[in-house]
């Protein structure tokens, strides 16, 4: 039976999108293994196929923004996979800051909507969740210069992830593009990396 691995991985990219978008919607708290593999298509039984626990999937789910194949919609709009250097940074800063990622409920990067509940989980799903920060510190410290290069990139990705949680909280569209807004006039200025 040559397509029995296939399937297999098939199905387990299956759950892992119906876990993403459920754990984007809801949380984990508020996810049951029952509503992933419902949304899926499957039935209860195959999810210990594929994993362990549910804290596996969530952090599987995590790490899988960082390697998303075909990207969402917010992130293609903004980034050209082939960029690099600055351009990259000024794309990854546009796409992370725009309304379109605001208003993605079911793909959005984990660091925008799941902070709090990450801070609540295990220490497997807050390695995974380091791991997406780190992939945005990366290209942001990486595209500056001087000694606190690093430091910068700190404060501004602490910047963009705060701008858009906040804006995702507020029951104001016009406060929640002000905070993006701002967020994004601010990245550009502190980064030495002229608004494109």
């Amino acid at each position: 039976m040559p397509h029995v691995p296939e399937r297999k991985l098939e199905t387990r990219a299956q759950i892992l999108r119906s876990a993403r978008r459920l754990f984007n919607r809801k949380g984990f708290a508020e996810v049951t293994i029952d509503e992933i593999m419902n949304d899926a298509g499957l039935t209860r039984g195959g999810f210990y196929r594929h994993f362990k626990t549910k804290d596996e999937l969530y952090s599987e789910a995590l790490l899988q923004f960082t390697c998303k194949d075909p990207p969402e919609t917010w992130q293609s709009k903004y980034v050209d996979p082939c960029a690099k250097g600055v351009p990259l940074a000024r794309m990854v800063v546009e796409a992370y800051l725009s309304r379109e990622h605001l208003l993605d409920r079911d793909g959005p990067c984990p660091t925008a909507g799941l902070s709090s509940d990450v801070s609540r989980s295990s220490l497997r799903v807050k390695q995974a969740f380091r791991k997406v920060l780190e992939s945005m510190l990366d290209v942001f410290a990486g595209n500056m210069h001087g000694e606190d290069a690093r430091e910068r990139a700190l404060a501004l990705v602490a910047l963009c992830v705060g701008a858009m949680a906040v804006a995702r909280a507020v029951d104001d569209p016009a406060l929640a593009n002000a905070f993006r807004n701002a967020a994004r006039k601010h990245v550009f200025a502190n980064s030495g990396w002229e608004e494109g």
